[in-house]
């Protein structure tokens, strides 16, 4: 601590961002945020102080990004702003996997920017839609998810998707107009427009969703389970349409013993009542996605079909969620 109050005293050598609050009213809540004033640009030699480009300093050791992206605005224009992954992160969107990335920019075409590396800069004839963050200027959820869509594909583009649409950051339409253009990206955020769906709750939820609609399975998002007399017995992430199966994602929270606990009587309660309830874990749905599939070919009494399986292998190889995917 003495050693921030030291560098805050060196202010004839750096310049501060604003430190005043910010008039605009958050609108997320899934990211810790720092004041803006964390980010400084000058020289410095104080050890407190890390460099992250030639004249901005952050602070020293680990930090929300929005610390870094206060101090990469410093020397960016004022019709510039942050997007892409580096937009969607600083609103708390779920991501399918952390991978090392640049700093995503927008820039009009007429405005100069700075070439500096950790920089990844789009340039574009207009000023996108753009919305401002706790002093931080980002692009809209629409244009993030357009320049998103550009780099990634389906399945880890509906992870981020059903995120936007959980939290309300946008709607369908929004993103449909978004994609109706010609631009970078348009054709991809298209394709997947028809597979979001704002219901899911968490990424792995997603991922669920998806194997399944590789399979030609119809599901119900957040069935909400009631028994004979009409009272509330459970909600399930999905349910397999036509039957009583209910398939869930089942991660390390339920591996409490709280948590277990609840969960072996809300099963039990659904026994009683004739529904079976399965629980599957990313281990499983990343790589036994064939015994998966196989066993909703016997639940709907249908033959197996290798073609489905090849679809659900084809979203998991362009994803970052594999190997192949992050190259």
């Amino acid at each position: 601590m003495g050693k921030l109050v030291t560098c805050i005293l060196h202010k004839f050598r750096l310049k501060r961002t604003n430190g005043d609050r910010p008039s605009h009213p958050s609108r997320v809540t899934a990211v810790h945020r720092p004041s803006a004033d964390q980010a400084l640009r000058g020289a410095t030699r104080l050890r407190c102080w890390e460099r992250l480009s030639h004249g901005l300093y952050v602070p020293r050791g680990s930090r929300p990004l929005a610390v870094d992206l206060a101090a990469w605005q410093l020397v960016l224009p004022e019709s510039a702003c942050f997007t892409s992954l580096s937009s969607a992160e600083l609103r708390g969107w779920w991501q399918p996997a952390r991978v090392s990335h640049p700093v995503f920019v927008s820039v009009p075409s007429d405005a100069a920017h700075p070439q500096r590396r950790g920089l990844s800069v789009t340039r574009h004839p207009r000023p996108v839609d753009l919305e401002i963050i706790d002093e931080i200027r980002v692009a809209s959820a629409a244009e993030t998810l357009l320049a998103v869509a550009k780099d990634l594909g389906v399945l880890d583009l509906v992870i981020i998707g059903d995120s936007a649409l959980h939290q309300g950051a946008c709607s369908i339409d929004q993103l449909s107009r978004a994609a109706a253009g010609r631009r970078r990206g348009a054709p991809q955020l298209r394709k997947v427009i028809p597979l979001l769906d704002g219901r899911s709750e968490s990424p792995w939820e997603s991922i669920l969703r998806l194997l399944h609609c590789a399979a030609d399975v119809d599901v119900e998002p957040q069935k909400k389970i009631y028994d004979e007399w009409g009272r509330f017995v459970a909600r399930a992430d999905l349910w397999v349409v036509g039957t009583r199966r209910l398939h869930e994602y089942d991660g390390e929270v339920h591996r409490d013993r709280d948590a277990h606990r609840t969960d072996l009587a809300r099963e039990r309660r659904l026994v009683e009542i004739d529904w079976q309830r399965v629980g599957f874990t990313s281990p499983q749905l990343l790589y036994e996605g064939g015994s998966i599939i196989a066993g909703l070919d016997r639940l709907l009494g249908r033959s197996w079909d290798p073609r489905r399986l090849a679809r659900w292998h084809a979203l998991l190889e362009e994803s970052v969620l594999r190997p192949a995917g992050r190259a």
